[in-house]
């Protein structure tokens, strides 16, 4: 029995009310402002009580029980008498971390976030409802912790941080029988899968069953950013085995001590999963995550067009990209359609470096007319650098990903630059409007070829610095500002600080992290009930993205807006997915809400009901079934 199948539904019919506007202007004022929400207020069923209920972190509202639920789940006497409301939880709750993030550290080495990531990760143990409650009154300050950067860390070290299992574990073991196992999952109805194989985390490398700990990461942030129901995700480990030699001999590593599958038998186990819990949840959405660039691309293509799944580091790297590229077009006082003249160096060629070259280009394309012509020609303004140096069509056994926007000999020839050009040749012959630096290589910006970006023709040159985690990023802000110049834009990927310019000026550091877009894209996508995620989709959510912020936030070098403003950012990304999966035709509804209902609501109207269907942390009243 699923602990969710009991449910009380809301009465009211959204239907109804929808169909009275058609003939009532009174009832149409009405509709947009009373959007039956299926994540609010009602009262939740349960099969359990007494200890069961306080160890289960899905229902446990520790010292906020009222005495009736005490009584009703037998639990009076087991908590001290004194019952305490959410706030005052949160409050007592924030004191001891306070207190502990120093007593956390396992000696001097041990970070401070990692300390905290310790507590907050007991708290998620123990009460989901409070932890997300913290988590989103906090944002700015707990998602570095419970996301990128800090996360990487807690993946780094997982084996020796695992306390209780969180998630599902698939091993090339488990072959024939993953489509019994995925019932084992106790809940009846999953909305979010987020899936890794540990072979790329963050820029950190292969990291075996320990990457775990980013997919628990991402789907922290589809709760507290989406409003994804927390019982409606499941975090995934694909383990097929690590190449890493350090972890191969660790007897304390919690993985298969093999090396890593590979061709057909490694695509055999990923088929078996896909068929497995679309199987159980036809409608979940499955998001790829830290896949390695060689299986990236190709799981994405064999998968798109059936499954309602996305790469976030292929597609929505690309999308939080591009809506930075444009923004820095409107920071350079030039509207958004100039973006085809932008001449951009590219730094990377992986998956990530790849997967926004495609979308710059695709979104170039269709400023310029979206016909043959318009590719090639949006092609000519990248020029992409990898280990090797600059990519040309001399290059031998090139990536197929890579060819489209290989320099054609002649045109590089002319231009001064050679095949394996370096970095700062290119930087300086080409004189880019943007620097883009997708190569997890830290440092790679150095003073030559910020000395390079001077020379710029740009009258305010662009630095996007988007490697995780922090120690991989291409620069610093303080290094970019200082040698290029107070009048740049500056993008990471990994949180920074502002710098101080002096005499009241500040330059403003941009942190283009993917949780701008990922979970509005799987939000937009679940309520719309689009059975694939287009291309258009993922356009609609960066393009909506790069409008957010203001004239003037973009005019004083902002292009990414702060994180706290995350659940209005979301919002709005998941309403422009909506739509434009309607426009497609792509949409099948949600629930009460069908296909030809969704067609009819207004801008206002979708915006209401995907503000309406968003999750939010608050204690339900719990009601006691005898199973």
């Amino acid at each position: 029995m699923s602990y969710f199948s009991n449910q009380i539904r809301a009465s009211s019919s959204l239907i109804k009310r929808l169909k009275q506007r058609m003939t009532n202007p009174a009832a149409l004022m009405q509709a947009t402002r009373s959007f039956t929400t299926l994540e609010g207020h009602r009262p939740t069923i349960v099969h359990k009580r007494s200890l069961d209920i306080l160890h289960d972190p899905w229902f446990n509202k520790g010292t906020a029980f009222s005495m009736t639920e005490r009584d009703r789940l037998d639990i009076r006497g087991l908590l001290p008498p004194n019952v305490m409301s959410s706030e005052q939880q949160i409050q007592r709750f924030m004191v001891d971390l306070k207190r502990l993030e120093v007593q956390a550290r396992d000696g001097p080495s041990d970070p401070n976030a990692l300390a905290k990531w310790r507590i907050l990760n007991r708290l998620h143990d123990r009460n989901e409802t409070m932890y997300f409650k913290v988590l989103i009154a906090n944002i700015e300050e707990y998602a570095p912790i419970v996301y990128t950067p800090t996360v990487g860390l807690a993946c780094q070290n997982y084996s020796g941080l695992f306390r209780r299992p969180r998630g599902m574990y698939f091993s090339a073991e488990d072959r024939g029988e993953m489509m019994s196992m995925v019932y084992n999952w106790p809940a009846e109805q999953v909305d979010m899968i987020v899936v890794t194989d540990g072979s790329r985390i963050l820029g950190l490398g292969d990291l075996g069953v320990q990457g775990i700990g980013i997919a628990i990461g991402k789907l922290d942030l589809y709760v507290a950013a989406a409003g994804i129901n927390p019982q409606r995700v499941l975090p995934v480990m694909i383990d097929v085995g690590t190449n890493n030699e350090k972890l191969l001999k660790d007897p304390l590593y919690l993985g298969l001590q093999e090396h890593r599958l590979d061709g057909d038998e490694y695509i055999a186990v990923i088929d078996e999963f896909m068929e497995a819990v679309f199987t159980r949840w036809p409608h979940v959405i499955v998001q790829f995550e830290d896949f390695q660039s060689k299986w990236a691309f190709k799981l994405l293509q064999r998968y798109r067009n059936a499954y309602r799944m996305f790469n976030d580091d292929v597609q929505g790297t690309a999308g939080v990209a591009i809506a930075g590229l444009l923004g820095a077009v409107r920071a350079q006082g030039r509207p958004m359609i100039d973006f085809p003249k932008q001449k951009i160096v590219v730094a990377g060629a992986g998956s990530a470096g790849i997967g926004v070259l495609n979308a710059a280009r695709k979104t170039m394309a269709r400023m310029l007319g979206n016909n043959e012509s318009a590719f090639e020609s949006a092609g000519r303004q990248f020029w992409v650098v990898d280990a090797k140096g600059l990519i040309t069509e001399e290059r031998e056994n090139i990536d197929l990903e890579a060819l489209p926007f290989a320099r054609k000999v002649k045109e590089a020839s002319r231009q001064g630059l050679r095949e394996g050009a370096s970095l700062a040749e290119v930087v300086r012959e080409v004189k880019p409007d943007v620097l883009l630096g997708l190569s997890a290589v830290g440092g790679l910006f150095s003073k030559e070829v910020l000395e390079a970006l001077k020379g710029s023709t740009s009258t305010r040159p662009a630095i996007f610095a988007m490697s995780n985690p922090t120690k991989n990023a291409e620069c610093t802000p303080e290094e970019a500002f200082s040698i290029v110049g107070d009048n740049i834009i500056f993008a990471s990927g990994s949180p920074f600080k502002d710098v101080d310019l002096g005499n009241g000026h500040i330059g403003h550091c941009n942190q283009g992290n993917n949780m701008y877009l990922f979970p509005g894209i799987g939000l937009g996508t679940l309520l719309s009930g689009s059975r694939i995620i287009s291309d258009g989709m993922l356009q609609a959510a960066a393009e909506c993205l790069a409008a957010y912020m203001t004239e003037e936030e973009v005019l004083k070098g902002i292009i990414y807006p702060s994180t706290s403003r995350i659940r209005d950012i979301t919002k709005e990304v998941a309403a422009a997915v909506v739509k434009e999966a309607i426009e497609e035709d792509l949409a099948e509804g949600y629930r009460e809400m069908d296909a030809r209902e969704l067609r009819k609501l207004s801008q206002e109207e979708i915006e209401e009901y995907v503000k309406n269907n968003m999750w939010s942390p608050d204690y339900p009243t719990l009601v006691y079934k005898k199973d």
